[in-house]
């Protein structure tokens, strides 16, 4: 009784539309003719794509979008703020540009009870006796600043 050979393993997977047989012609190097000739027939591949791809797909889209548009949209604004002149009073000092001590309350003198009635005026070491103090938010200029002119942007690379 003559023996005879295995018939070579078929290949399958979900991905390839016809089966490929394995044989040892079919893992030989194709030459630049073969490749060029309409006789080769190789396996169609399926692609399925189900809506978890496609969300996927679509938030990773957004997420450049976002990421791109955002800083240019910051850039616009910033240049176009700097075209327009900025009149609006500072609101902290009601556009004069220094706003009261706080300490002494505008006065200049602090006034200390030492008690058994005593009383010790002396000058303010805040406003070093002025009364009035440089307002932080426009620093002196009495012209309220717009939001991205008093943020610092600062490049820590």
């Amino acid at each position: 009784m003559p023996v005879s050979a295995p018939s070579p393993p078929r290949l399958q997977s979900p991905f390839i539309h016809r089966p490929v047989n394995a044989t040892p012609s079919t893992f030989r190097l194709i030459s630049a003719r073969n490749l060029r000739s309409s006789s080769t027939s190789y396996p169609r591949i399926k692609s399925e794509v189900d809506t978890n791809t496609v969300i996927a797909i679509s938030v990773g889209v957004a997420s450049v979008a976002l990421g791109i548009g955002i800083p240019v949209f910051y850039e616009t604004q910033i240049d176009n703020a700097a075209k327009r002149e900025n009149t609006q009073p500072c609101f902290p000092c009601n556009g004069t540009g220094a706003q009261k001590c706080r300490l002494c309350v505008g006065s200049g003198n602090v006034t200390v009870e030492l008690g058994g009635g005593e009383k010790e005026v002396s000058s303010c070491i805040n406003c070093d006796g002025a009364g009035s103090l440089t307002c932080t938010t426009c620093q002196g200029s009495g012209v309220q600043p717009r939001y991205l002119d008093r943020r610092e942007f600062k490049d820590d690379d």
